[in-house]
């Protein structure tokens, strides 16, 4: 497969060339516990970081690499020496999606194990039922993979203790729009679940193919307990359109079949995936059946010693989604630890962002720490790309890549588009 990388500088979002950020999101219901009687963390020297990652539910298929991300981050910083003298502690809990609800209690369970940094949600949605409830322990949420623009606006759109290293998704619908304009696509239907994720990133698609002079032939949004109804597919084959836009995430493998019966499946029409969907279904789909279809992940390029080193710590890995993400967020809370010479989560979230960006480029924990020891600003570049957090959480450096699938309906990498914000 072609490999390239291309680099460009956001000014603004506009036409198709513009890159924004959002993420992999459920539900814009909060439900946050925003008066929690749980008082603020003040550390304990002990470093912990709890894993709040989907083992359950419609993002369950994201689980396993975040999980490995941040085992292998725990693995990489004990074996360099840990953090303020004493091995990195984890603990994990599910966060399901916003369907089960579960991630308030699960949360609760990190909390009880003192945990100073709470790396999760995957999903946006499931993110908000929590966050309130976590910084309000004083500790740090760094999601790997939240990318809604609800992180950036309102009551988080000032510094806090919530940060991620997946770009928002006005980023990927920018990268979105962009690969199907170059493709040639200029009747676009768009079909997508009606949540924070889906809505954000199919409005995101469709400002950006507008702008190019593209057409959104069809915005169906369908419900994400209950999927596209029969009258939602008719109406994007109604359209005939010459590409379709999936923005979904598990309930793929019961879409596609009801797109192959409708004549719109990607065999029939260039069809197009995005992060929540893009993902291995050589055993959940007839093969073929997803030959040529495209998909964007946020994330640069994994390198094979990532992914080996990976496959050490969970053998049955077959996605590395998020897995680098995962795995730096972990990394820069504990080179932010070092810096802070505290495991406090307040504490850790003050040297956050001066840990990613204007210092001396490192791009190892045992050579971050080094820097650190000698009383240098470092710039720590992770294996998910350059991160550079801004001071409200979310990185303004970041790649989205574009992968392509074949007849045994897994995907390989055909390029990367690296954009500053």
């Amino acid at each position: 497969m072609k490999r390239n990388s291309h680099t460009l500088r956001l000014a603004a979002v506009a036409a198709a060339s513009a890159l924004v950020l959002a993420a992999c999101g459920s539900s814009d219901d909060t439900g946050d516990d925003k008066d929690s009687d749980t008082p603020a963390a003040k550390g304990d020297g002990t470093l912990t970081i709890g894993s709040l990652l989907p083992q359950t539910g419609s993002l369950a298929v994201l689980g396993p690499p975040e999980f490995a991300g941040v085992d292998l981050a725990i693995k990489d910083i004990n074996e360099a020496g840990g953090v303020l003298g004493k091995d990195v502690v984890g603990v994990k809990a599910d966060s399901g999606d916003t369907d089960s609800g579960i991630a308030p209690a699960e949360t609760d369970k990190l909390l009880k194990a003192k945990a100073d940094v709470i790396v999760g949600a995957a999903s946006s949605g499931v993110s908000l039922t929590v966050i309130d409830k976590i910084m309000a322990a004083g500790v740090v949420e760094f999601s790997p993979a939240n990318t809604s623009t609800a992180f950036d606006e309102g009551d988080y759109s000032k510094p806090d203790l919530y940060f991620r290293t997946a770009p928002s998704d006005i980023l990927q619908g920018a990268v979105m729009a962009n690969l199907l304009v170059k493709d040639g696509r200029q009747n676009v239907a768009i079909l997508a679940r009606q949540d924070a994720y889906g809505e954000t990133l199919a409005k995101e698609v469709s400002k950006n193919l507008e702008a190019a002079g593209s057409k959104v032939a069809v915005n169906e949004l369908y419900s994400e307990k209950d999927g596209p109804s029969d009258t939602q597919i008719a109406a994007v084959a109604d359209a005939k359109p010459d590409a379709v836009v999936l923005i979904a995430f598990d309930e793929t493998k019961t879409i596609v079949p009801k797109l192959i019966q409708a004549g719109v499946a990607p065999k029939d029409v260039p069809t197009y995936f995005v992060d929540g969907n893009t993902a291995d279904y050589s055993k959940d789909l007839p093969k073929g059946a997803l030959e040529g279809t495209k998909g964007t992940i946020p994330g640069a390029e994994a390198s094979d010693d990532f992914k080996d080193r990976l496959l050490e710590v969970d053998p049955k890995l077959k996605d590395f989604s998020y897995a680098g993400e995962s795995y730096d967020a972990v990394v820069a809370s504990a080179l932010a630890a070092i810096a802070a010479d505290s495991d406090a989560g307040e504490a850790i979230a003050k040297e956050l962002p001066g840990v990613t960006k204007d210092g001396e480029k490192c791009t190892t924990f045992a050579d971050c720490v080094a820097l650190l020891e000698d009383d240098k600003d470092i710039d720590y570049d992770g294996v998910s790309g350059d991160i550079e957090l801004s001071d409200l959480g979310s990185p303004t450096s970041a790649s989205i890549g574009i992968y392509e699938y074949g007849t045994d309906n897994t995907y390989k990498p055909l390029e990367y588009i690296k954009g500053s914000i």
